[in-house]
């Protein structure tokens, strides 16, 4: 039976599917498997978790979130979803300091694939990883931590799935706290480019969505409402205050989004901008994402709304984030903090693919790296070539994986055994 991802755009060629339902039934089968993939909760838009062996999802193991109060950090199963490890830690006091927009996906997926949320000092999910346990191509279980093995660990977390079979992470917390959220709206896109760090600095974290088009975007304020966590805001106050909650995606039903109009909530039910038990985002669509050097802001709305008149026609919504650099190696914000810009595609591929090119024709001069999951029309060694540690990270998949069991034609294309 062949599954799909999410979206629908990506079948996978897996010949077969697995859901074991125990760790050893999951070391067993990679043990004795010739090529093995593990898939998440299927939000990736590329062809990442793809195979033409086998699939094997995570889900059916034993779930557990185990807290550790006197080293401040949770460890998590890898087939858990964001929105259910947070449920845990805010019920036993705890937090994360950031979360993504969506959260029903995959602990294990979204730390793979460097996948983020929004804030000038937010790093991406898997920056948060302090270890990681996996199931190596002989079906042995191997542990990289931080601190106990800093020759490899940072080449391990972000690892595209090419390294092993991920089962639990281990991840920093921290006690929890509140947030409220605002939304301000008919803000012009030259104020948000012109005072970029105005306008990211005056919540702890902050969305810009917009068309490109229409010149207006409407800007998300989540403020951190406990005072030992909370940055110096900037006071920035453009565009006028939504009257209603609102969706990003105009003319969607805001019932599927996370509490508005300042009322103070859970850091977990205001950081993303969708509620768990509802359909995320416009759910007819593609995605694209590039995450650029923050210093080139100004440069890429410039390049962007160059082009709107082509990219609105084809677009749900796009929405412009802050991201703190870190030390990951394949993290698309490695060494450098970042602004990403993100495209909700309609679900058209034909029709998005002029638009998608034109925008990366702009923005990849600008030093842009596409997001693992989503959509993109670069070629793979003209993405590697972005990395500097791509070497690196070519040497530590010889070592762990000598035989090639986690390879697929996607990282082997990126980066070439």
């Amino acid at each position: 039976m062949s599954i799909t991802n999410w979206a629908g755009n990506v079948t996978f060629g897996a010949a077969r599917v697995h859901r074991p339902a125990t760790l050893g039934d999951l070391r067993h089968l990679v043990a004795t498997s010739p090529r093995v993939r593990a898939l998440g909760s299927g939000h990736s838009f590329s062809l990442v978790a793809d195979t033409v062996h086998d699939l094997v999802r995570l889900d059916g193991l034993p779930a557990s979130v185990e807290v550790d109060t006197a080293a401040s950090t949770a460890a998590v199963s890898a087939g858990l979803r964001y929105g259910e490890v947070a449920e845990h830690l805010n019920h036993a006091g705890y937090a994360l300091a950031t979360m993504a927009s969506l959260p029903h996906i995959s602990v294990a997926g979204s730390c793979a694939t460097a996948t983020h949320g929004s804030g000038d000092g937010s790093r991406c999910l898997a920056a948060a990883v302090v270890a990681v346990e996996m199931i190596g191509p002989e079906g042995d279980l191997v542990t990289l931590g931080r601190d106990r093995d800093p020759g490899d660990f940072a080449g391990a977390v972000v690892a595209l799935g090419a390294l092993g079979i991920v089962t639990r992470l281990t991840l920093e917390i921290e006690p929890a706290y509140e947030v409220a959220q605002r939304v301000r709206l008919d803000v012009p896109l030259t104020e948000v480019a012109d005072c970029f760090d105005e306008v990211y600095g005056a919540a702890y974290s902050v969305s810009t969505f917009t068309d490109w088009r229409s010149g207006r975007a409407a800007v998300w304020l989540k403020h951190r409402l406990d005072a030992p966590g909370n940055r110096p805001e900037s006071g920035w106050a453009g565009g006028r205050a939504a009257e209603r909650p609102m969706h990003p995606v105009p003319g969607m039903p805001a019932r599927a989004c996370t509490k508005q109009e300042g009322v103070p909530g859970p850091w977990h039910e205001r950081l993303p901008h969708f509620r768990p038990a509802h359909a995320p985002s416009a759910g007819h669509e593609l995605q694209s994402e590039f995450y650029l050097p923050r210093q080139a802001a100004g440069k890429a709305f410039a390049a962007i709304a160059e082009i709107g008149p082509l990219v609105a026609p084809v677009l749900h919504i796009s929405e412009v984030r802050t991201v703190r650099g870190d030390d990951l190696w394949l993290s698309p914000a490695y060494d450098r903090d970042a602004l990403t810009i993100h495209f909700t595609w309609i679900r058209d591929a034909a029709a998005v693919m002029p638009a998608l090119r034109a925008v990366e024709e702009r923005l990849l001069p600008l030093g842009a790296r596409p997001h693992w999951g989503k959509l993109t029309t670069a070629r793979p060694r003209q993405i590697s070539a972005l990395y500097e540690r791509a070497a690196d990270f070519t040497r530590l998949r010889r070592r762990l994986d000598p035989s090639g069991k986690f390879r697929n034609a996607y990282v082997d294309a990126l980066f070439p055994a």
